[in-house]
């Protein structure tokens, strides 16, 4: 069954209403080891606000004692409140994303778009290359870095340094053929900042046009839908 709320911690509660400045105090003198506190706002539900933390968004009460992990889901309509909000709160603007660092690779008639984070030795990046493979009409662009593995540091040079660097990454991903040692500058070090920037902390991190931002691997068919969001 769904898991609505996990209770983290319970505090000491006082009678008095807290503002949005009165929350985040209350939860930075409680919590010293928290970190920034980016995003305070009330929710339409419970009287919950919703709070964002590096990349994670979790839940507070309005005296900002209680401090809740987990995913709303409305009974009714069996909706995840909560995976709705990450959505647009981690949204992306795609047409500004630094695609020069990134490698491309052209389907069909490429008419789609779809970014993603990935590293050589991370197993759901495998999976969701043989996903991408049952995809046609897109565009693919790949930040690749030692992300999931520093282990993966020669191999990321390796496909960024090949003739065609795309063609080396499906060998190495779905044919497990890997790239010959080579040398050459690369954008590992660009492409380690952007995924700072974006709080894509593991892999696959997948982007679509929309400037949805799904951490995880997802099937073919649930591609499919964030690609073609309107069909």
């Amino acid at each position: 069954m769904y898991k609505i709320l996990s209770l983290l911690l319970l505090l000491s509660c006082s009678a008095a209403h807290a503002g949005e400045a009165e929350i985040r105090q209350s939860l930075q003198s409680k919590f010293p080891t928290i970190g920034k506190l980016e995003h305070i706002v009330k929710t339409p539900y419970s009287g919950l606000y919703e709070v964002v933390v590096g990349d994670k968004l979790v839940y507070t009460d309005e005296l900002g004692v209680y401090l809740f992990d987990g995913n709303i889901i409305e009974a009714k309509t069996r909706t995840d409140l909560t995976e709705q909000r990450r959505h647009k709160l981690f949204a992306i603007e795609f047409d500004k994303l630094p695609l020069d660092i990134s490698i491309k690779k052209v389907k069909g008639n490429g008419s789609r778009k779809m970014a993603y984070f990935t590293d050589p030795n991370c197993g759901y990046c495998r999976k969701l290359e043989k996903e991408l493979a049952k995809i046609n009409d897109v565009t693919l662009y790949m930040f690749i870095a030692p992300i999931f593995s520093p282990e993966s540091k020669d191999l990321v040079r390796n496909v960024q340094c090949a003739k065609d660097p795309a063609k080396a990454w499906d060998e190495l991903m779905q044919k497990g053929i890997a790239p010959a040692n080579a040398n050459c500058t690369t954008k590992t070090d660009k492409v380690m900042a952007l995924a700072k920037k974006l709080r894509a902390n593991g892999t696959p991190n997948l982007i679509f046009a929309d400037g949805t931002q799904v951490p995880g691997y997802l099937p073919a068919e649930e591609l499919e839908k964030y690609l073609s969001p309107n069909k």
